[in-house]
């Protein structure tokens, strides 16, 4: 299978790239290190696919919206597949893909970063998952999202045809965050080191932690819930708001308690 070639040159860097690399090197504690294009480049066109990244996980809340409000179509409580749901499932499909495409131009970008460099880090490390996500920010990201769907899954028990099929929406739209971020890190777990020094090979373990951390914030899982306010019985709001409670007081804690992601580089480099 034959791949096409990789530019051999990148686009210039952008002194605004430089300046902001900069500051993302003092945020971090890397006092000592210089901004320079590889890393100025990496973090520009990181900035660019979070933002497209929040873009997703919106339409994704507000399809579900939607399709909780049979915008798609009138919703019919006998109806075994009804159009809402259809046009949700589709629209999912249609945000996995373009995840992946997303995460397919992050490692293009990285490819043609390696490229240039005129030699590269020494013994360069591979992060496994304890040192990228740790596990602290791994069973909250499984906590939350399991809680998030039993939550759902519960108001499937509730007689009322319009609270079921809205639970359903709910379970679709959380289905597909979830599987959009187990597409993140994997991709965060699998895309190879690019560094051509210590500097740098630090500066890339810091970006997968960042990634890692901000990848287990679980917006979609707070937001989607809300969509059954009003039409759910009272013990199912009250369970709901409990689950956002705890959720974001373990969020909290979590960030407060665990070491930055300079400490954990600086960690993961001690032991190479």
């Amino acid at each position: 299978m034959t791949r096409e070639p990789l530019p051999d040159t990148d686009p210039p860097t952008r002194t605004a790239d430089l300046v902001m690399a900069g500051e993302w090197l003092a945020r971090h504690d890397q006092i000592g290190a210089h901004p320079t294009p590889l890393l100025a480049s990496r973090l520009a066109v990181r900035r660019r696919a979070r933002l497209a990244t929040y873009v997703i996980l919106a339409a994704l809340i507000i399809v579900s919206a939607l399709a909780a409000t049979s915008a798609f179509g009138g919703l019919q409580p006998y109806r075994p597949l009804p159009l809402p749901l259809l046009a949700l499932t589709v629209a999912v499909a249609g945000l996995l893909l373009a995840q992946s495409l997303l995460d397919r131009w992050v490692r293009r970008v990285d490819q043609r970063a390696g490229a240039t460099l005129s030699r590269r880090a020494a013994h360069p490390i591979q992060p496994g998952w304890r040192t990228v996500l740790g596990r602290p920010y791994a069973v909250f990201a499984v906590a939350t999202s399991a809680g998030a769907m039993v939550l759902a899954a519960s108001a499937l028990a509730v007689p009322e045809p319009t609270v079921r099929q809205l639970a359903v929406v709910v379970l679709i739209g959380l289905l597909g965050a979830t599987a959009i971020t187990a597409m993140q890190l994997r991709h965060l777990l699998r895309f190879p080191v690019v560094a051509e020094d210590e500097e740098s090979l630090t500066a890339d373990v810091i970006m997968r932690v960042e990634d890692a951390r901000e990848l287990t914030t679980p917006n979609v899982q707070w937001s989607l819930p809300v969509v059954l306010f009003g039409t759910a019985p009272g013990w199912w709001n009250a369970a709901a708001v409990a689950y956002i409670v705890l959720s974001l007081a373990a969020c909290v804690a979590l960030h407060a308690r665990t070491p930055s992601c300079a400490t954990v580089a600086r960690r993961a480099m001690s032991v190479r």
